[in-house]
């Protein structure tokens, strides 16, 4: 089971999807939420370090994030990581998805992946749009996928 954080540090004491539901029963009640999740991932050295946001987006009143990270010594090439880090968006999306059905909430899945074929991330692209799109998710990849591209990416740097 993976631990799941705010940004401040403070652990979520509640399993990621109780957090989520009780989350999503207050915040629905007084705003317009948009819900997305995201990956980044950094090689150091022999370790890879992946983290995962979610981030939810209160309409015109900014926002929060949960998060979560874990480290793999398993070597993956670029288009391979970049794979791995839409799965692991896409298993919490899945794992989630009900809840934002129930409290009818946009969810959009971001992809720390390049449009710019000038770049190397952008060698999973379509690969990337497929899963995300054939999983029935919006699909968001740089320079739009913020919940990957920047929240995520805070806690790996």
């Amino acid at each position: 089971m993976k631990a799941w954080r705010k940004l401040s540090g403070e652990y979520l004491v509640l399993p990621i999807f109780e957090a989520v539901e009780e989350t999503l029963m207050r915040e629905v009640e007084q705003n317009r939420i948009k819900v997305c999740i995201g990956t980044d991932s950094q090689v150091k050295g022999e370790i890879v370090e992946f983290a995962t946001a979610i981030v939810f987006l209160r309409e015109g009143k900014g926002g929060f994030i949960y998060l979560s990270t874990y480290k793999t010594e398993q070597q993956f090439s670029i288009k391979e990581r970049m794979i791995k880090e839409v799965a692991d968006s896409i298993e919490v999306a899945y794992e989630l998805c009900p809840l934002f059905d129930k409290y009818h909430v946009e969810l959009e899945v971001h992809a720390d992946i390049n449009s710019d074929p000038q770049f190397k991330s952008n060698v999973a692209f379509r690969e990337a749009m497929g899963y995300i799109l054939g999983m029935g998710y919006t699909f968001r990849a740089k320079p739009d996928a913020f919940a990957s591209t920047y929240c995520a990416n805070k806690v790996v740097k």
